[in-house]
C-alpha cells in the first residue's frame, strides 16, 4: 500500500478503499488518511455503485480525483488529454468541469482541486454526468447522497495551505473555455520552460491569476499539478510573468481585474507515446 501510494496518483485512489484511516473520524464524514513521512493527506469516500472520491494533498501539490468511471477513450498522450464532466452538488446548478487523465483511463482529476473540493465539504446530492459514458453511447449519471465532511476535506486543504472559503471561487462561472472571462484576450501568451535537470518526460500545471490594470499576472497560485515531483507547477509560475492581457478589441483602457485560469502541458519532444517515466542523471 505504501509503495503503491508513493508511485503515483492512480494507484493512490485505487487503494483508498482498502486503506486504514489513522486519524479518528465521525462516522459521517469522509475517510482520512494521514502519511506524516510522505508529507501526505488524503480525504476520500466511496459508494456502492463505484464511485471513488478523494481529495489529497501531497508535497504541497492538491488534488482532486474521481475513481471508478468508464474508461475514457484512448489517446496517444494522456498529460495532454482531459474529460469533461458535468457536476451538481446540492443546490448549486451542474456545470461542466474539466478534468485531466492519469494513466488509468477511469481515474480522473479536476483541474482546479481545491474549488472543487471546497463545494464536497459541504455535501449533499451530487450528480455526475459522464457525457457518452454509457456503453450505448449516451451519457452516463451517477447520483450519490455525498457526505458532509466537517474534517476530513478541511485536513486535506489545510495541508495544501488551500483556504477553506475563497472569494476567488466565485468568479469561475464567467471564464470561458479559454480560461479566460469574456472581456480579456492574451496580449502575450505565457510560454513556460521545460523544468530542468531531473523531471519527468510528460506533465502538466493549471494556474490561476488575478489580473492588473497594465496587463500583467500577479496572485498567482498553482491549483494541480502532475506528477507531483515534477516541478511543472514551477515552471508555470514562472511562465506565467512574462503573459501579458489586454482588453478585447485591444482597447487602451485599464484592464479589469479578473480572476484568470492558465493550463499549461509539458511532452518531451518524442513522437512516441510517453508513460511519464522519470529521466534519471547518469549520476543517480
Amino acid at each position: 500500500m505504501q509503495k503503491a501510494l508513493v508511485r503515483g496518483l492512480t494507484a493512490a485512489v485505487m487503494s483508498m478503499a482498502a486503506a486504514t484511516t489513522t486519524a479518528a473520524q465521525d462516522a459521517e464524514d469522509w475517510d482520512l488518511l494521514v502519511r506524516p513521512e510522505e508529507q501526505l493527506t488524503v480525504a476520500y469516500t466511496q459508494f456502492d455503485n463505484g464511485l471513488l472520491l478523494a481529495a489529497r494533498c501531497q508535497r504541497g501539490v492538491y488534488q482532486v480525483m474521481v475513481g471508478g468511471l468508464p474508461a475514457a477513450p484512448a489517446a496517444k498522450d494522456l498529460h495532454k488529454s482531459n474529460r469533461v464532466l458535468i457536476i451538481g452538488i446540492g443546490d448549486k446548478d451542474a456545470a461542466e468541469q474539466r478534468f485531466m487523465l492519469g494513466a488509468d483511463p477511469s481515474v480522473a482529476f479536476s483541474e482546479l482541486p481545491a474549488p472543487l473540493a471546497r463545494q464536497m465539504r459541504e455535501g449533499g446530492t451530487m450528480t455526475i454526468t459522464v457525457p457518452g459514458g454509457a456503453e450505448d453511447g449516451r451519457n452516463l449519471r451517477y447520483l450519490v447522497e455525498l457526505p458532509a465532511s466537517n474534517s476530513a476535506i478541511d485536513q486535506s486543504l489545510a495541508g495544501c495551505d488551500r483556504p477553506l472559503v475563497d472569494p476567488r471561487d466565485q468568479q469561475l462561472d464567467d471564464l470561458e473555455d479559454d480560461g479566460l472571462p469574456i472581456n480579456l484576450v492574451w496580449k502575450q501568451v505565457p510560454r513556460p520552460e521545460y523544468p530542468q535537470g531531473r523531471t519527468y518526460t510528460a506533465g502538466f500545471a493549471v494556474v490561476t491569476c488575478l489580473s492588473q490594470a497594465d496587463g500583467r499576472l500577479e496572485d498567482c497560485v498553482v491549483e494541480t499539478e502532475f506528477p507531483v515531483n515534477g516541478g511543472f507547477g514551477t515552471a508555470a509560475m514562472r511562465g506565467t510573468r512574462k503573459g501579458r492581457l489586454e482588453n478585447r478589441g485591444g482597447g487602451d483602457g485599464p484592464v479589469p481585474s479578473r480572476l484568470i485560469v492558465y493550463r499549461v502541458t509539458y511532452s518531451m519532444t518524442d513522437p512516441e507515446f510517453s508513460t511519464g517515466s522519470r529521466i534519471r542523471r547518469n549520476d543517480e
